[in-house]
């Protein structure tokens, strides 16, 4: 029944039954007597409390509604209200609920695009760094070489200074490069690529330990390994690493971090944990908001929370077999 007929049949029977007592045993006197007065505030107060409960009742889905509104994150789906209630109500929650679906699917959609164009410009800069920058500063090294076998003695050393000054910018443009677009994550898969990324985290004082739990070793042909992970969810959960490992060395402040890799039962598990400072009440930034959107690509879940019994940070990436990505 909706909402329109249930206030207006309780209001009907209610003032149909005033009527009737007052027409009947009830009746009031003038002067008014105690006992009629007792009657009279006594039927309005039974009148109010059942038109607040029935209202309380039928408008108790607006308010669950109200609430998933004002908490809806499109990068956390789940926990919408029951359609449920009156017609009115269970149609809007409905119609909310279509909403949701459509915006979700609109954002999944241009957060693909944008990502994959990002992908491609990051894939395009690096070869740029590589074949552009790179064959620069190496062709200068061989110009150095060149002029330190030619250099007096007193000159030779500021020469040498120069060498090593070039040499250190190419192995940084290399590096940017690799971070731009892992090329051991093309040539020898997701588990020699994290294991890279961690001997090339930025902060030395810091030391990193890498676990692998259930993957085969690289060139390990065996039939019976489980499932191999598709490219797209192979590059999610690098990138999620990688942003994990980056935002440790920014803000975190530890001594220790453990990235782990493993396969547990029909899912496949990441975990960064650190000793640092932890998040506290700190809002989400950037980079984790770009992890959520990357982990919604395929369907995965993310945790990003404190470390359980003890300080630092857990970041927890959890792709299931059933996930876009994931072939056999």
């Amino acid at each position: 029944m909706s909402l329109f007929w249930r206030i207006f049949l309780l209001n009907a029977a209610m003032l149909v039954v005033a009527a009737v007592l007052l027409l009947g045993p009830v009746t009031v006197s003038t002067p008014v007597r105690p006992g009629e007065a007792l009657a009279v505030g006594a039927g309005l107060g039974l009148m109010l409390a059942v038109s607040a409960f029935i209202l309380r009742i039928g408008l108790a889905p607006l308010g669950r509604l109200s609430r998933a509104m004002a908490t809806a994150d499109l990068l956390r789906p789940g926990g919408r209200p029951a359609a449920t209630g009156p017609a009115e109500m269970a149609e809007l929650i409905g119609t909310y609920h279509t909403m949701l679906d459509r915006l979700e699917h609109d954002r999944a959609s241009s957060t693909a695009r944008v990502l994959s164009a990002q992908e491609d410009e990051r894939q395009r800069i690096a070869q740029e760094l590589h074949d552009e920058v790179g064959q620069t500063l190496t062709a200068v090294l061989l110009q150095l070489k060149r002029v330190a076998d030619r250099t007096p003695g007193e000159l030779r050393e500021e020469v040498t200074l120069a060498q090593e000054a070039t040499r250190g910018s190419l192995d940084e443009i290399r590096r940017i490069a690799r971070r731009l677009r892992p090329g051991v994550l093309d040539e020898l898969g997701l588990v020699s690529a994290l294991r890279a990324l961690a001997a090339e985290f930025p902060d030395h004082d810091v030391r990193v330990r890498t676990r692998v739990t259930g993957f085969p070793a690289p060139g390990d042909d065996d039939p019976g390994a489980p499932p191999s992970l598709g490219h797209e969810t192979e590059l999610v959960v690098y990138r999620v690493a990688q942003e994990a490992l980056t935002n440790v060395a920014r803000h975190a402040h530890a001594s220790h971090v453990t990235l782990e890799l493993r396969r547990v039962s029909d899912r496949v598990e990441l975990r960064v944990i650190d000793d640092g400072r932890g998040i506290g009440s700190a809002a989400e930034g950037a980079g984790v908001r770009g992890m959520r959107e990357r982990a919604l690509l395929i369907g995965a879940e993310l945790v990003v929370g404190p470390r359980q019994g003890a300080t630092g940070t857990e970041v927890l990436l959890r792709v299931h077999d059933e996930a876009e990505g994931i072939t056999s």
